[in-house]
């Protein structure tokens, strides 16, 4: 049960969150590197949703060229000027003179760089500049380096299994076990946070027929759907919401919503988003808890109107409903729980950097062979197309 086409889409939330990312100062390069969404596409949403002219008409797209001609330009003029200060200076002084020179300004540029700039053999400066480490230190040196380098990139949330296999990607052949000790020695760890969660005031409920019946497995996308509600607290709103919808098999949250309210529509919101952009065929299983919101009669239109099939926890049972509460923990262990969000405007662009930019896009998870979600899904797309 796949896709009716294998083309991206995106709801319109996430084209409008965009748009308001761009026009606070985020450039089109960096959100389609973020986002996985084209520049052209990034462009034509600028144009629909917030449309600049200019007396010359000139556009966004054009601006943004000419900034990168800028750029480029300065960039030349850069290496250029470095080879005019520099160049000069191997004729005047020695190799140990050289070297101290070199290790003044190699923050700045890198050593490969200097060295052809000056016309020294990087072996003479490595051979003058110090004492030479044995590869044991170099190798320790280099790899928390890259321990560092991919602990930064994943905001602090990754620990030594999942640092461990991208040191593995990159090509280093070292064990978990070095990984945690150099991680040791460098005082690098995961953030891991809990955090007190409200819980609402309990009614009657009554049992709803459990389908899923904690039958996780799936063979593709867009099988088995999970849905779920989370508190976010704000300093001037107070509580908001957070409903999510993940797909099983890939892990990826497919539809999201985030209200000041806890209310149908909010949940409805994040099933919108989910269908308009993983476009399923029909017969999805959506499961949920036996919340008021879910089990309300507006929703069960909603249901019918996309042609799934909806299945419900049992009374009592989280571990029904784990792989998404997995996610809502996931989210507070490694954002929510490290912020205090001014208001829900803020913690609406912190969710969905969050989820878009980081959980979806680059967040690798074990279960799914230390992929990304996102990039499981493009893999099952690209194999079925």
């Amino acid at each position: 049960m796949g896709n009716k086409n294998t083309g991206k889409k995106y709801n319109e939330d996430f084209k409008m969150m965009i748009v308001d990312l761009y026009n606070s100062g985020s450039s089109a390069k960096d959100l389609s590197s973020e986002y996985g969404v084209s520049e052209v596409t990034i462009y034509s949403w600028i144009k629909k949703f917030s449309p600049i002219q200019t007396e010359d008409g000139s556009t966004v797209t054009a601006d943004e060229i000419a900034k990168m001609k800028k750029q480029m330009l300065r960039l030349q003029e850069e290496n250029e000027n470095l080879k005019k200060g520099y160049g000069h200076i191997r004729e005047k002084v020695n190799f140990n003179e050289l070297t101290d020179i070199i290790k003044e300004i190699k923050d700045q540029y890198s050593i490969q760089r200097l060295c052809d700039v000056l016309d020294v053999p990087r072996s003479t400066y490595y051979q003058t500049s110090q004492k030479l480490e044995s590869n044991r230190e170099r190798e320790n040196n280099e790899l928390t380096k890259q321990i560092k380098e991919i602990h930064v990139e994943s905001k602090q949330r990754y620990g030594a299994p999942k640092i461990h296999n991208i040191l593995s990607k990159k090509g280093f052949n070292v064990s978990l076990k070095r990984v945690q000790r150099l991680m040791r020695a460098a005082n690098i760890r995961s953030i891991v946070v809990k955090k007190f969660r409200p819980t609402p005031s309990k009614g009657r409920i009554l049992e709803r027929k459990n389908v899923l019946k904690r039958d996780f497995n799936t063979t593709t996308v867009n099988e088995k759907w999970v849905g779920d509600i989370t508190y976010i607290n704000t300093l001037k709103d107070g509580w908001c919401y957070l409903a999510s919808v993940m797909d099983l098999h890939t892990k990826k949250i497919v539809g999201f919503s985030f209200s000041r309210t806890m209310t149908t529509d909010l949940i409805t919101k994040a099933l919108e988003n989910a269908y308009d952009s993983q476009n399923p065929s029909d017969g999805v299983v959506f499961h949920s808890d036996l919340g008021s919101q879910y089990t309300s009669d507006d929703f069960a239109k909603k249901i019918q109107t996309y042609k799934m099939t909806h299945s419900f926890s049992h009374k009592g049972s989280p571990y029904d409903n784990a792989c998404i509460e997995s996610f809502h923990a996931i989210l507070k262990k490694e954002e929510v729980n490290h912020v205090k969000y001014l208001d829900f405007d803020s913690a609406k662009i912190a969710l969905f950097k969050y989820i878009e930019g980081w959980y979806n896009r680059k967040r690798i998870h074990g279960s799914i062979g230390y992929k990304t979600p996102q990039e499981l899904e493009n893999e099952i797309m690209v194999s079925v197309a």
